[in-house]
Order: C-alpha cells, then structure tokens, then sequence
C-alpha cells in the first residue's frame, strides 16, 4: 500500500506575485504535490507487479482541486492533476490487482494550517461547512484506511469528498 500524503502549499496569487516567485512555486508545488506521488506510484506499482502482488494506492488530494485557490492557484492545480493521475493509474493497473483511489479533504486541523484556523479567518473557515467545524486529521485517515482496505476495491478510480459537505461537487 502506498499513501501520497505529501504536499506544499507556497502563497502566490496572481495580481501581486512577481513572475520569479510564481515561477518557483509552481516548480516546487508541482514537483512534491504531482511529480513525487506519481513517482512513487509508477515505483510502487512496478514491484508490486514484478512480485505478482495485488496493492492499494491512496492519494490525497484536496476540495481545492475542484474549487480553486485563488491564492494558491498551483495548489489547486497540482491536487487537480493528483486526482486525474489516480484515475488514470486506476484504469491502468486494475488488470495487475492494483487498485487506486483518492481522498478530497476540505480544511483539517494541523499544525500547517493553525494560522489561517486562528481569529475571523478560522471563525469564516469553519462557517465553510454546515457542521460549523474542519475535519480532525482522524477522520481523513479513517477515509484512507478504508479506501487502502481489501473492501474498498470497487472504488477503484473514485475521488472521496472528505470535507463535512463544505464543497459540494455536481
């Protein structure tokens, strides 16, 4: 089982960015939150093919994917391309037992994001959802420990919302 958890998220909205440091944190937005799971994905998949293994991969991704970031616009895209990137690895390693799936958490409680939760700011991000809170880190990895579950399989190629109906996708 893989879990592509690992992910930046470098301010630069694009009024006020100057064109190097949009430059830099596309580049390294996409490099960790895109290219290193897909990395790790193409690797995983290769030995557990080699070794006749069936496996989960998990990503995760975010709500941003599907309702932008104004402020992190390579964020949201890099989260949007993470999401395509399961679905297609779905379809592709299905034949081999290798099912893959996606999370889309809304804003969760960690220390990255302790700032923006703090004042007004956290008060207006909590309002976001109707249960008037953000998701404990529990409560995402409970998502993912099912989706990597044997039962999960037929989810295959699925994009799970995870963000207490605070976006909802049509």
């Amino acid at each position: 089982m893989l879990v592509n958890n690992a992910a930046v998220m470098t301010p630069h909205p694009p009024a006020t960015t100057s064109y190097a440091d949009w430059q830099a944190a596309w580049r390294s937005t996409v490099e960790v939150n895109l290219l290193g799971a897909a990395n790790l994905s193409h690797q995983v998949a290769a030995h557990l093919i080699e070794r006749g293994a069936t496996g989960r991969i998990v990503n995760v991704g975010s709500r941003g994917a599907f309702r932008g970031e104004p402020d992190h616009p390579a964020y949201a895209a890099s989260k949007a391309a993470l999401h395509a990137l399961g679905q297609s690895l779905a379809v592709a390693l299905a034949p081999h037992g290798i099912a893959v799936v996606s999370v889309a958490p809304g804003f969760v409680e960690t220390e990255r994001v302790a700032g923006r939760l703090a004042g007004q700011q956290g008060a207006d991000i909590r309002a976001q959802s109707p249960f008037g809170r953000v998701a404990a880190p529990e409560e995402v990895a409970s998502a993912v420990l099912y989706l990597a579950s044997p039962e999960a399989t037929w989810s295959s190629g699925a994009v799970l919302d995870v963000n207490g109906a605070s976006h909802l996708r049509t």
